[in-house]
C-alpha cells in the first residue's frame, strides 16, 4: 500500500543537519611542542567557519590511527581515539575503523582506559573518559559495565555535558532488557535534564513507546507522549512541511506507533480522547489520516473509511477535508467495492456541491471533485439505460442533477450541459431539460454539439404541444424557440422544416399572419426540402387567401403545384393535385370577385375568364365565366356582356346555370333597346323554370314595344284561344292583361267582333276593372250595338207582317242590350252616343213600321185601316226616339256638346223643323268673361 501520510497529504520533507553542519572547516596542528610524537602535546581541533584546510580528513584520521597504534601511553592511545571520533562527527566522509577492526581498538583502549583510572591521575576530563569506557564496553558487548559506567558518569559528575546522552543510553539499556517503567523513568529525566533538544525529543519518542510497552493501561501517557514529540516537530518543520532527513524516521515512527495505539485501542474515538486530552492539535489530520492508512493497510477498510467519515464529520471545514474524502473512494477500491467506491465520491461530490464549499478546493481537489461528478453522472445515465420504470427515471435524475452541477465548473461545459438536458428529458423533469438544452447551446462557445442542443429544446417544446411530455407549452412558446435556434444556427438544415411545422401549426389556430412569417422563412431557407417548401407554400397561400392578398395567393398555389409536378412528392399526387387546382381556381376567382367589387371591369372579367385554365371543366370555372358575362351586364358593357352569355351557353349548354343566361340575354337586349330580340330569346325558351305562356307573354310585350304587332297579335290569339287563359286563377292583372290583349287585336282589326264580344263580356263578368278596361269595354259595346243596329236596320217588314215584326224585334232587343252594355261600361263617356244609336233605333222601327208592305188581298178602306193600325204601331217608338234625341239636346245646358248631340239635333230638325231647324252657332258658355251682362 502507498504511503498515504507523505503522499496523499502531499507533506514534504526537507534535508538539514549534515549539509549544514559540511559548511564548517577545521584545522590541524601538529608538533607545536615537541619534535617528535612523544613530545607532542595532543591534537586538538579547532572549529571555525573558514574554509578547509589543505589536508584531508581521511589523512588526518589515518595519522590518529597510526598514532593509537604506535602509541604506549594510554593517555595518547585514548586522545587519539577521541579524536578520530570527533573527526568522524565532523565530516561526511568515513574516516572511521572497520568493524573487526574497531572492536579490536575498543578492546586495546579498555586496558588503556583500566590503566588511567588505576593511576587515578589524567590530564583529561574523567566524565569523558568514562563516557568513553561506557561506549568501549558497548562496542565489545559488554553491556552492562557500559550501564555501570554510565551510571558511574552520573553519579560522578551530574553537572558534566555528558550526563544526558548518558541517562538516555540508560533508559535504552533498560528498554531493551524490557525494563519498560524504569526506561519510562530514566526518559523522563533526559526530558527534564540540560540535554540538547533533539536527544530530548529522541528521549521523548523513546519514552512513549516505554509507556506504549507497558500495555493498554499506559496508552494514554503514550499518547500524550508521542503528542508531544509531534509538537517539537510541527513547530520545527512549519507543519511537517520540511522534515530533515535524519528526522524523517523517526517522525514517521512516531504518527505510526499512534496509529497502531488507536486502531488497538478504540480506534478514531481514542485518537480524538487523546487529542481533546492536549487541547486540540493542528496536524490532527495526519493522525487520522495514519490510523485510515494502518486500517487500510491491514485490510480493515470498513474502519479505514470510519476513521475518514469522523475527521471530515469533526472538522468539516478543514483543508485536508477532501483529501480525507478521496481517500475513501482509493480505500473501497483496493477493497475491490466498486459501489461504495461510487459512493464515496458521492460524498465528496456532495460535500462540495455548493459554490463556497467548491470555492475552497485547490485546484487539483477541483479537478477531482470535476472528475467524480462526471464519472457519477455518467454511472447513473449507463445504469438508466439499463433499467426501466421507476428505477430508470430515477437514474436518469440523478445522471442529470450530476450533470447540471458539474457543467458550470468545467471549461466548455456545453457536452455536460447538453446531457443534463437528455437525462432529465428521459426522467420526466421536462422544465430542467429545457433549461440544459438551452444553456448548452446558447451559453457556451466553441461547442460542436450546440444545434444538436437548441434542436433538442426545440424539440421538447414541440413534443410538449403534441401532448408527449407534460410540460407547459404554448405554440408561442414554440415559437420564440425556433426564432432563437434561427438566429443562432441560420444554416441549420432542420431549420425550414420546423418553420414549416410551425407555420401550418399557426394557420390552424387562425393566426395567419404568424403563419405567413414562418412560412415565408422556411421557403427562403435554401436547405429546405421540397416537401418542406410545399408546407410551407401550401401555408402561405391560406394566410394570403385570409389576408386578401388573392395575387400572392394564386402564385403560392402554382408554386405548390409545381412541387408536385416536379415528381419531388410522389406521395402527395392525386387528391393534392386537385386540391390544388381548386384553390389555384378559387383564388384567380376571388381576384374576379374583388376587382367586379372595385369597379376594375376588365380586370374582372379576364380573372374571371382564367379560371378556366386553372381547373378547366370545374364548377369553379364554368362560374368564373358565368360572373364574367355578369360584371359585364353590370357595368352596362351590353354588348359584350350579351357574347359573352352566349358564348356561355354554346360552352355549357347542360349546365344548371345556362338556365338563367336567357333571362340575362332578356335584360341585355332590352337594356340595350333590342326588344325584339329579346322577344326571340323569350319565345325561344328564355328562363325554362317559368311557365312557357309567360314568357310568350313577356315576349308579346316586347314585340308590342318594337311594333312587331303580327308577333304579338298571334302571341294574343294563341293565349286568348287557348286554355291556358280559362285555366289562370282571376285576379286585377290578368284581367288587365287579356283586356290589353284584346284591346290590341281589335285595334289590329284581328277578328274584332269576336275580340269585342269577349272584351265586353269579360268586363261584365269580371270583379276587377280600370278605367282602360272600362272604355275600352264601352267602346266595344257600342260598337257590337252599332254593328246589331244595322242588322236591325237591315231586317225589312214584309207581309205577312208578324215574322218579319219578330225578327225586327229581336235585332231590336239585340241592339238595345249592347247599347245598355255599352252604357254600363262606357258611363258619360258614351252618353251622347247611347242616346242617339237607342233614339235612332225606335225612329227606325217606326219608319219601317209606318213604310211595310200592305197584304195584297185588302180593300181601300181595310188598306186605310191597316195603314191606321201601323202607324199607331209606329207612333210610340216615334216618341220614344223623339224623347231620346231630346235628352241628347239637353246635354247642351250641361256643357255638353258632341257629334252625336250634333246628329240628334240634325234629326230633330228633320222631325220638327218649326222648332230645331234653324241656324244656330254653338258656343261655349263662360262664366267668367260674362261679367254679369
Amino acid at each position: 500500500m502507498r504511503r498515504l501520510l507523505l503522499v496523499s497529504l502531499t507533506l514534504t520533507l526537507s534535508l538539514s543537519g549534515a549539509k549544514a553542519m559540511a559548511q564548517e572547516s577545521f584545522r590541524v596542528e601538529l608538533g607545536r611542542d615537541g619534535e617528535t610524537i612523544g613530545d607532542m602535546r595532543p591534537v586538538f581541533l579547532e572549529f571555525k567557519t573558514r574554509p578547509m584546510p589543505a589536508i584531508s580528513p581521511t589523512e588526518v584520521a589515518r595519522r590518529y590511527q597510526r598514532l593509537f597504534d604506535n602509541s604506549d601511553e594510554p593517555e595518547v592511545r585514548i586522545d587519539a581515539l577521541n579524536r578520530l571520533s570527533n573527526i568522524q562527527k565532523v565530516t561526511d566522509e568515513d574516516v572511521s575503523f572497520s568493524n573487526e577492526r574497531e572492536q579490536q581498538v575498543y578492546r586495546q583502549a579498555l586496558d588503556s582506559y583500566e590503566s588511567i583510572l588505576d593511576r587515578g591521575s589524567y590530564q583529561g576530563r574523567l566524565d569523558e573518559l568514562l563516557y568513553q569506557m561506557a561506549k568501549a564496553h558497548a562496542y565489545t558487548g559488554q553491556a552492562e559495565e557500559s550501564i555501570d559506567r554510565l551510571r558511574q558518569l552520573v553519579g560522578l559528575y551530574p553537572s558534566s555535558t555528558l550526563v544526558p546522552e548518558a541517562r538516555f543510553r540508560i533508559a535504552e539499556a533498560a528498554f531493551s532488557a524490557g525494563d519498560y517503567a524504569v526506561a519510562e523513568s530514566e526518559y523522563s529525566r533526559v526530558i527534564s535534564g540540560d540535554g540538547a533538544e533533539s536527544l530530548k525529543t529522541k528521549a521523548r519518542y523513546m519514552q512513549g513507546w516505554s509507556q506504549y510497552k507497558q500495555g493498554p493501561s499506559a496508552w494514554k501517557r503514550a499518547g500524550e507522549t508521542f503528542l508531544a514529540v509531534l509538537d517539537r516537530f510541527s513547530g520545527e518543520t512549519d507543519s511537517f512541511r520540511r522534515i530533515p532527513t535524519d528526522d524523517a524516521e523517526l517522525v514517521e515512527d512516531t504518527f505510526r506507533i499512534i496509529a497502531l495505539m488507536a486502531a488497538d485501542a478504540r480506534g478514531a474515538n481514542s485518537l480524538a480522547q487523546w487529542l481533546d486530552n492536549v487541547g486540540g492539535r493542528g496536524y490532527a489530520y495526519l493522525l487520522y489520516d495514519r490510523l485510515a492508512d494502518y486500517y487500510a493497510s491491514n485490510a480493515r477498510y470498513e474502519g479505514s473509511v470510519t476513521v475518514n467519515r469522523r475527521f471530515v464529520d469533526e472538522h468539516h471545514n478543514h483543508p485536508a477535508v477532501p483529501a480525507f474524502l478521496a481517500q475513501n473512494v482509493d480505500v473501497w477500491l483496493m477493497a475491490g467495492r466498486a459501489d461504495r467506491a461510487r459512493e464515496a465520491r458521492a460524498d465528496y461530490v456532495t460535500m462540495f456541491s455548493e459554490t463556497d464549499r467548491y470555492q475552497t478546493l485547490t485546484d487539483s481537489d477541483r479537478q477531482r471533485w470535476q472528475t467524480f461528478s462526471r464519472s457519477l453522472a455518467d454511472y447513473h445515465y449507463d445504469q438508466a439505460e439499463e433499467s426501466a420504470g421507476d428505477r430508470k427515471r430515477e437514474q436518469f435524475r440523478l445522471a442529470a442533477n450530476y450533470y447540471r452541477q458539474l457543467a458550470p465548473r468545467v471549461t466548455g461545459p456545453g457536452e455536460v450541459l447538453r446531457l443534463s438536458g437528455d437525462a432529465f428529458l428521459q426522467a420526466g423533469e421536462y422544465r430542467d431539460a429545457l433549461t440544459g438544452f438551452r444553456q448548452a447551446a446558447y451559453d457556451t462557445s466553441g461547442y460542436p454539439g450546440a444545434g444538436d442542443a437548441a434542436w433538442a429544446a426545440v424539440a421538447l417544446q414541440r413534443g410538449a404541444l403534441d401532448s408527449r411530455y407534460a410540460l407547459s407549452a404554448t405554440l408561442d412558446d414554440l415559437a420564440v424557440e425556433a426564432e432563437r435556434f434561427a438566429e443562432a444556427f441560420a444554416d441549420d438544415s432542420r431549420l425550414p422544416g420546423l418553420n414549416a411545422d410551425i407555420a401550418t401549426r399557426l394557420l390552424a389556430q387562425g393566426r395567419h399572419n404568424d403563419a405567413l412569417r414562418f412560412a415565408e422563412a422556411a421557403i427562403a431557407h435554401p436547405a429546405a426540402s421540397g416537401q418542406e417548401r410545399y408546407s410551407a407554400w401550401l401555408v402561405a397561400g391560406e394566410a394570403f387567401v385570409v389576408g386578401e392578398s388573392l395575387g400572392l395567393a394564386e402564385n403560392a398555389w402554382r408554386k405548390s403545384l409545381a412541387l408536385l409536378e416536379s415528381g419531388q412528392l410522389p406521395d402527395k399526387q392525386g387528391k393534392d393535385t386537385e386540391s390544388l387546382q381548386r384553390q389555384l381556381a378559387s383564388s384567380i376567382y376571388y381576384q374576379g370577385e374583388q376587382a367586379a367589387e372595385e369597379g376594375r371591369t376588365d380586370q374582372a372579367v379576364a380573372h374571371f375568364q382564367r379560371v378556366e385554365s386553372a381547373l378547366p371543366g370545374s364548377d369553379i370555372a364554368v362560374k368564373g365565366r358565368y360572373d364574367a358575362a355578369n360584371t359585364l351586364l353590370k357595368a352596362d358593357r351590353w354588348q359584350a356582356a350579351i357574347n359573352e352569355l352566349n358564348r356561355f351557353r354554346a360552352d355549357y349548354p347542360n349546365h344548371e346555370l345556362t338556365s338563367t343566361v336567357s333571362e340575362k340575354l332578356v335584360f341585355a337586349y332590352q337594356s340595350s333597346e333590342q326588344p325584339v330580340r329579346a322577344a326571340d330569346e323569350l319565345m325561344a325558351g328564355a328562363g325554362a323554370e317559368t311557365p312557357a305562356w309567360e314568357r310568350q307573354l313577356r315576349a308579346a310585350e316586347l314585340y308590342h314595344q318594337a311594333n312587331a304587332h303580327n308577333r304579338r297579335n298571334r302571341i294574343y290569339v294563341a293565349w286568348l284561344n287557348g286554355a291556358e287563359a280559362a285555366l289562370t286563377p282571376p285576379d286585377s292583372g290578368a284581367h288587365i292583361r287579356n283586356q290589353t290583349m284584346r284591346q290590341r287585336l281589335i285595334a289590329a282589326d284581328v277578328e274584332p267582333p269576336k275580340y269585342r264580344a269577349e272584351l265586353v263580356e269579360q268586363e261584365l263578368a269580371s270583379r276587377w276593372h280600370s278605367e282602360e278596361t272600362l272604355a275600352w269595354a264601352g267602346r266595344a259595346a257600342m260598337a257590337l250595338a252599332e254593328v246589331e243596329a244595322v242588322q236591325f236596320a237591315d231586317v225589312s217588314l214584309q207581309h205577312p207582317l208578324g215574322p218579319s215584326l219578330e225578327k225586327k224585334q229581336q235585332a231590336l232587343e239585340s241592339a238595345r242590350e249592347r247599347l245598355a252594355q255599352a252604357e254600363q261600361l262606357g258611363g258619360d263617356a258614351l252618353r251622347s252616343e247611347i242616346l242617339f244609336r237607342r233614339a235612332e233605333l225606335y225612329r227606325v222601327m217606326a219608319q219601317d213600321l209606318i213604310a211595310s208592305q200592305a197584304p195584297a188581298d185588302l180593300n181601300e178602306l181595310e188598306a186605310m185601316q191597316y195603314q191606321m193600325l201601323l202607324e199607331e204601331e209606329a207612333y210610340p217608338f216615334e216618341e220614344k226616339a223623339i224623347k231620346l234625341h231630346a235628352q241628347n239636346h239637353q246635354r247642351l245646358a250641361d256643357g255638353e256638346f258632341d257629334r252625336w248631340v250634333e246628329q240628334s239635333l240634325q234629326v230633330l230638325a228633320k222631325l220638327f223643323p218649326g222648332r230645331y231647324d234653324r241656324d244656330v252657332r254653338w258656343m261655349t258658355w263662360n262664366e267668367e268673361s260674362n261679367d254679369g251682362a
